[in-house]
């Protein structure tokens, strides 16, 4: 059976980081708030909670080395905010967002729709697509 909280942290072992207990606070929080899109400031709150010694820095940097190493994945809305979610490394690319222009919440949709687009894209032009990002503004079913 699977195991994403192992295969996170061999993830940074096999990097050649070591999982401080900082690290670890963060990556359970981010394992435990899965789905939801957090920046760096409600990852602090979230952190500081269990582990009231650490500093927004070291969230900032934690969450930045996480992000390179492919544990968390950086949405940005054009909003100047950044957020950062969990990858599932069992999706190959990335799930598609729904962001309501009113309240500003933020849905998932789990379906990859473009794999039919990807494929004639990467014929018509020979090009070896990797990953890509789609969201949808409009207003969500509350603010309607």
């Amino acid at each position: 059976m699977f195991n994403e909280d192992s295969s996170y942290k061999d993830s940074i072992k096999q990097r050649g980081y070591k999982l401080t207990p900082q690290r670890r606070a963060i990556l359970n929080k981010i394992i435990e708030n899965k789905g939801k899109h957090l920046t760096t400031e409600e990852m602090f709150e979230i952190v500081k909670i269990d582990c009231p010694e650490i500093g927004l820095a070291t969230v900032y940097r934690t969450l930045q080395l996480f992000e390179n190493i492919g544990i968390v994945s950086i949405l940005n809305l054009n909003d100047g905010i950044v957020r950062y979610e969990l990858s599932n490394s069992r999706e190959e690319h990335q799930h598609h967002h729904l962001v309501c222009t009113k309240c500003g919440s933020l849905f998932e949709v789990e379906m990859d729709l473009l794999e039919e687009l990807e494929k004639n894209i990467s014929e018509k032009y020979n090009f070896k697509i990797l990953n890509h990002s789609l969201k949808f503004y409009g207003i969500c079913n509350r603010c309607k």
